[in-house]
Order: C-alpha cells, then structure tokens, then sequence
C-alpha cells in the first residue's frame, strides 16, 4: 500500500506546495495578533461578544496549518521507507494539533460561522470527523493494523485539505456565478470537504 500512495507522485507534491504557499500566506496575515485582520474583518461580531472567540480563532489558524503540513509528510514515500523515525514523530505532532487543537477550535467556529444553520452543521460535522477520523487513525496503528491506520489517516487528511479546497471553490463558483456572500458560504462551506471524503473513499477501494 506505501507504494500504491506514492502513486500520487510528482504532480501531488507540485498541487499540493502551491496550495500550501498559499494557505500559509494567509496565515501570515495573522502575525501578530490583530483583532481586525483579513476573516475578522467580518467577524467583529463576534470577536466583540463573545470572549474567547478570538483566543480559539487563533488557535485554530495557526494548528490547522501546520497540520497541514506534519500531515503531508505523511504520505511521502521517501520519509515513509527511509525516515520511519521522522514518520512517526510527524504523525505523532500532526495527532496532537489535530486531536487537541485544530479540530476542537474548529468545531467551535464552526458554531458561529457564516452562511446559517447549513454552515453550521457543515462546519462542526467535518471538525468531528476530523477528530474521529484521526483518532481512529492512531489506535490502529497502535494495534498495529497499518492498513487501517493509513485509510483512516488518508480520510483525516482529506478533510484537514478542506482548507485549501474550500478556498478554491469560493473562487471558482464566485468567478463563475457571482452568488451572494451567504449563498457562497452555504456552498463552500459542503464544497470544501465532502467531494474530499468521496475522492478518498473511491481511492481507498482502489489501491485495497
């Protein structure tokens, strides 16, 4: 199965840096601590009333990036075959960003996200499935089920790639249809993580 994942190759590591260059751009946008920068500037709302929203806003930016990046190391077939040590210590970061930071802080945002109920529910769904599908990814490996384990954090990463996916989306359906802002947000907000779960799934079946 490490080779089948290697099948994604060159082309996945020249997507995926150009991605990530950019996700960390807008990263950098929030250092240093600013209340008003960049998303916030359209979450005032919130960032007025409600206490720790900005404290776990924060938390969620800065974990969720490097998530993205402990969890590609992931599926390199390079550190994977001859860099075990390495694997394991960025599986291991990668499960406590997720586990404890990233994905908790975004169910929290989630709650207040824009777009109503339907984002809402999108949003605290895929922080659920993030932790679960992450979790369930360590007690595999545990058990030493190392097909489970790489299924499980093949799914985990999927969704930590909602990030990136969901931007692209919100530029695709705005160039393409010009909907209003609340109407993109309902959108993306399904957009950004579920044809990721459903690429994955079918990739799975595919290399079992």
């Amino acid at each position: 199965m490490l080779r089948k994942v290697s099948y994604l190759g060159f082309t996945w590591l020249l997507f995926f840096s150009f991605f990530f260059i950019l996700m960390l751009q807008i990263t950098l946008r929030y250092i240093p601590y600013h209340t008003d920068v960049a998303f916030l500037q359209i979450k005032q709302t919130e960032v007025s009333s409600i206490k720790p929203y900005l404290g776990i806003f924060y938390v969620h930016v800065y974990t969720a990036i490097f998530a993205l990046l402990a969890g590609f190391t992931q599926f390199n077939n390079r550190i994977l075959s001859k860099y075990k040590k390495l694997h394991r210590i960025a599986g291991y970061l990668y499960f406590i960003a997720v586990v404890f930071f990233a994905a908790p802080s975004g169910i929290f945002i989630g709650y207040y996200a824009n777009g109503g109920l339907y984002a809402q529910i999108s949003f605290i769904l895929l922080g659920i499935l993030w932790l679960y599908f992450t979790i369930k990814a360590i007690n595999a490996i545990k058990k030493g089920n190392i097909k489970k384990h790489q299924a499980f954090m093949l799914r985990s990463f999927a969704l930590a790639f909602s990030a990136i996916t969901l931007r692209l989306w919100k530029v695709i359906l705005v160039y393409l249809f010009q909907p209003a802002p609340m109407d993109v947000y309902q959108i993306i907000a399904w957009l950004g993580w579920i044809p990721n779960l459903l690429l994955i799934e079918w990739y799975i079946k595919k290399i079992k």
